[in-house]
């Protein structure tokens, strides 16, 4: 018998959508969406009717009966910091979406989920799994040095957490038992300690902190960025584009793609080489440094996200980190198959759904 079941991943100029059936994905979709449909709103909430309607559209394009949809699971978004998990889209969560953190497209993901849940007329479960915003940081590591500002865990959850449990299971043993670094690389980096199934230290992988990526600037020195936010040429927002979005990679030469810059290298551009090189120390240094907080018990060091495709930047960052525990590589991200096992688990009642509260 069919039990289907739907996921809904925002992104920025797109949303992604599968249907698995008894675990098994039957349908996979990317809805581009225009810039125009988009021009008028002022933050990512205000696009979800038009996103809603743009799932529902496809799903009857594509002869998918909603009312076979038996659970909808959506991407986490930037809520208040929260322990890891499966979580039941509430009324309060809908409304801490409306005020969120951060503006941030994956907000959408539980507020889609909720939505078309409602649109099947039926009475079906709809669920956010370990959002970017989950906080299991010990309270020593979110001291910044200023006790206005402290550190914040906003990183790669569910990818770095079904990562590890994936090296867990390679290794003969629980996630729960193990202590890992892993290093999500993607157009943002989130590098983290795994401590017995916690994520005790992280960098805000969102912006601000740890290594530059393709284009967020990551940790810069501040002194000099106070000097540029108060020297009267950039506005906010425009400092804000340099910190993510314009920064790293992009800002010294001009791509934000890892393809096009590894062609750049290959054709012999010595400063695409070192700009690239750069990436890698910083992400090196990051797990280096991470480590520490486990006190130098590492069971595996591993690499994750798009950027792991890159093989020139994963050997370069294996050569600087391989002395410090067994290294492995996991590229691309798997969040469509982690959500949707989430999804079943509720179902079969193999884990319960939290109250956001």
């Amino acid at each position: 018998m069919s039990r289907l079941l739907l996921v809904i991943y925002p992104k920025t100029c797109s949303t992604k959508i599968a249907i698995f059936d008894n675990r098994k994905q039957t349908f996979l979709m990317n809805i581009k969406h225009s810039p125009e449909a988009f021009s008028n709103s002022k933050s990512f909430s205000d696009q979800y009717e038009y996103r809603k309607n743009a799932i529902l559209d496809e799903l009857r394009k594509s002869n998918i009966d909603s009312h076979l949809i038996k659970i909808i699971i959506g991407r986490g978004g930037l809520l208040k910091p929260m322990e890891g998990g499966v979580y039941k889209v509430s009324n309060t969560m809908l409304n801490d979406t409306l005020n969120p953190m951060v503006d941030h497209e994956s907000n959408l993901g539980g507020m889609l989920a909720y939505g078309i849940a409602q649109e099947t007329g039926q009475d079906i479960p709809s669920i956010i799994v370990d959002p970017a915003c989950v906080d299991e940081m010990e309270e020593v590591f979110k001291i910044s040095g200023f006790p206005e500002i402290p550190r914040r865990s906003i990183l790669h959850t569910l990818n770095q957490r079904t990562i590890a449990r994936n090296f867990a299971r390679e290794i003969g043993k629980n996630y729960e038992e193990i202590n890992v670094i892993v290093a999500n690389i993607s157009q943002g980096i989130s590098v983290g300690a795994h401590k017995q199934g916690k994520i005790i230290d992280v960098n805000n992988g969102l912006v601000g902190e740890g290594p530059m990526s393709t284009e967020r600037s990551g940790g810069v020195p501040l002194g000099r960025l106070v000097e540029m936010c108060f020297s009267g040429k950039y506005t906010k927002q425009q400092i804000k584009c340099k910190l993510k979005g314009d920064g790293g990679a992009f800002a010294y030469i001009g791509s934000r793609n890892y393809i096009e810059i590894e062609k750049k290298i290959e054709d012999g551009d010595a400063y695409a080489a070192l700009i690239f090189s750069a990436i890698a120390v910083q992400v090196a240094k990051e797990i280096a440094g991470l480590t520490a907080s486990l006190k130098g018990q590492v069971d595996g060091i591993l690499i994750t996200g798009e950027l792991a495709h890159s093989n020139l930047l994963v050997t370069q960052i294996t050569e600087m980190v391989s002395h410090l525990g067994t290294v492995r590589n996991y590229p691309g991200e798997e969040e469509m198959e982690a959500l949707a096992m989430h999804g079943y688990m509720v179902l079969d009642g193999e884990i319960e759904m939290k109250e956001y509260i």
